[in-house]
């Protein structure tokens, strides 16, 4: 091998390890700018009342070990009761929103009915509409049926998703026709079909919307602000609002309480990450 053979050799993995390691800088940067919120606000949670009014503010508390911020907010607020009202909004949005959505994708995928595609492409530019552009009809909407103040008026107007109906309309089309035909000549009717062909098939696509639509309804903060009245129906998100008055907000409480909200999606996101990632992406190949 000559030398410039050697010398230009030298310089591809040079160029290559610089990128490299470019890339990894980049990556940790990126990485600490995402996680850093998230230690401020548990490390926050352990300081004292006088250590959150530090300034410069220290970026870790004195004593690690100091639970007093988390047993004084949950003695403060109901917090036993505004976790289970959480629970309770999730699994029911969770439930009747994935069944509306099979339904709803095996119609717009498999059925042949006239103007199926105006109609899908109507509802695909609804996900444009900004939902506070819809606040004030949900709301009044809830308080003519007599369900304002409730857990109900929580769960109702989130019961169908068009952006979820998309994933897995996309994924049912990628299931190949003559599977659907060979199963209706054997006599399978469309309902026996969907349940026992097209759902365990798409279970991929099922478990990332069923994350998502937990994470958002977890997360929920607006619509709960402006539907609940009493402190009973509050959720999780709307509870944190406990511990901010006229004259500011007891941040070391609010910390506390805010790492309890957040611990259990973060610990979910971190499980299903992969799973959340590849279900959009193949819902996504065909539309």
């Amino acid at each position: 091998m000559t030398t410039q053979s050697k010398l230009g050799n030298n310089n591809y993995l040079l160029r290559q390890t610089l990128a490299r390691a470019l890339r990894y800088i980049l990556l940790t940067i990126g990485m600490v700018i995402m996680v850093f919120p998230f230690y401020w606000m548990i490390s926050s949670a352990f300081k004292t009342a006088p250590e959150m009014n530090i300034f410069p503010p220290t970026m870790a508390p004195r004593d690690w070990l100091n639970f007093g911020n988390f047993k004084i907010a949950f003695e403060k607020a109901p917090f036993a009761r505004y976790f289970l009202n959480s629970i309770i909004v999730m699994a029911g949005s969770v439930t009747v929103t994935t069944l509306t959505t099979i339904l709803a994708a095996f119609a717009f995928s498999r059925l042949e009915f006239p103007g199926r595609e105006i109609i899908f492409s109507l509802l695909l530019s609804m996900m444009m509409v900004p939902f506070e552009m819809l606040v004030i009809t949900n709301y009044q909407t809830m308080v003519k049926v007599g369900l304002n103040d409730s857990l109900y008026a929580l769960i109702l107007p989130f019961i169908s998703s068009i952006f979820y109906t998309y994933i897995l309309r996309n994924f049912f089309q990628s299931i190949p026709g003559g599977l659907y035909w060979s199963a209706r000549v054997d006599g399978c009717t469309n309902w026996k079909y969907l349940w026992k062909v097209m759902v365990p098939i798409a279970r991929p696509s099922l478990v990332t919307i069923i994350l998502l639509n937990a994470l958002a309804s977890w997360n929920s903060f607006m619509w709960p602000l402006l539907i609940i009245k009493s402190d009973l129906n509050r959720t999780l998100p709307f509870g944190l609002y406990t511990f901010t008055t006229e004259v500011g907000a007891n941040n070391e409480l609010l910390m506390a309480a805010s790492s309890v909200v957040v611990l259990p999606m973060i610990l979910l996101f971190l499980f299903a990450r992969k799973q959340i990632v590849r279900g959009v992406a193949r819902g996504g190949i065909k539309g």
